[in-house]
């Protein structure tokens, strides 16, 4: 296998949903990966956990710790698992984020099991444009979502691009029966909810379901309220242009969501769940 084979373009992963707001969250990762910034990796796991996990790809394999260590960055112990929910469980915006900060790019991406964590949508317009993913409490939800295993540098780095939108806070793995593939538990994760609460869905009150056709939520939005069509219509793509053009007007719009009724106080999660 040639290193183009698992290169982000040739796998179909290279797409970076701040560039392109519209195909937000991007495509997750499927399958344990190690990304590298310029390839996907993939990871098959074995006992030991994550870093004794076997690396393929090119030549022999090799555990996931080593790998690291050759690459010169931190083995999985001295790494911070962060669970996604959006377009950070796509490898080309996390690369995006990382590389334009001159930081490594190498994170273990992986698809984990977990409950009681729904997927709706922060109450605010974000820099790029889009309304992003946020978590909320859901106790008959379970999933798989993407976790990454950050270092230090790393984790600064996604901070950055997250707060003060959102909060990031730890989750035990027990009462979320979080778990690997294979079935291994997971002891916990960070994970990003949004400290402005989330989207309702004005039919039912619930949750507006998030991480979909970023389009089709941004239009429904729109058709909804006379006022945000006025301010970024009128459609998708007039609304993700003067979006990421004028912070006002993401303000604005931001404050529109609450002027329309539509925010849910979704602001943490509780443990243990009900």
């Amino acid at each position: 296998m040639t290193t183009q084979d698992r290169g982000l373009a040739a796998l179909g992963f290279d797409g970076v949903p701040a560039l392109r707001p519209l195909t937000y969250p991007g495509r997750p990762v499927g399958a344990p990966s190690l990304l590298t910034g310029a390839e996907l990796l993939p990871l098959r796991a074995r006992p030991g956990g994550p870093g004794a996990w076997a690396v393929g790809g090119h030549g022999p394999r090799r555990s996931l710790d080593a790998v690291l260590t050759g690459l010169g960055q931190a083995p999985v112990a001295e790494r911070r698992p962060v669970i996604a929910v959006g377009s950070n469980a796509s490898p080309g915006q996390v690369t995006h984020k990382l590389a334009g900060l001159g930081l490594s790019c190498a994170v273990p991406m992986v698809p984990v099991r977990l409950r009681g964590i729904g997927v709706g949508c922060s109450a605010h317009i974000g820099r790029a444009g889009y309304v992003a993913a946020a978590p909320y409490p859901d106790p008959t939800a379970r999933r798989a979502l993407v976790v990454s295993w950050l270092d230090a540098a790393q984790l600064a780095a996604v901070d950055g691009t997250e707060l003060p939108n959102y909060r990031r806070v730890w989750l035990p793995g027990v009462p979320y029966e979080m778990a690997l593939p294979g079935g291994t538990p997971l002891d916990g994760a960070y994970l990003y909810v949004s400290a402005r609460g989330v989207l309702a869905d004005p039919a039912t009150g619930l949750p507006r379901p998030g991480g979909g056709d970023q389009a089709a939520l941004l239009d429904a939005l729109l058709a909804a309220s006379p006022a945000l069509r006025a301010l970024l219509g009128p459609d998708a793509a007039a609304w993700v242009r003067r979006a990421a053009a004028d912070a006002a007007l993401r303000e604005r719009g931001t404050q529109l969501f609450a002027a329309a009724g539509w925010v849910l106080p979704l602001t943490d999660l509780p443990t243990p769940l009900g």
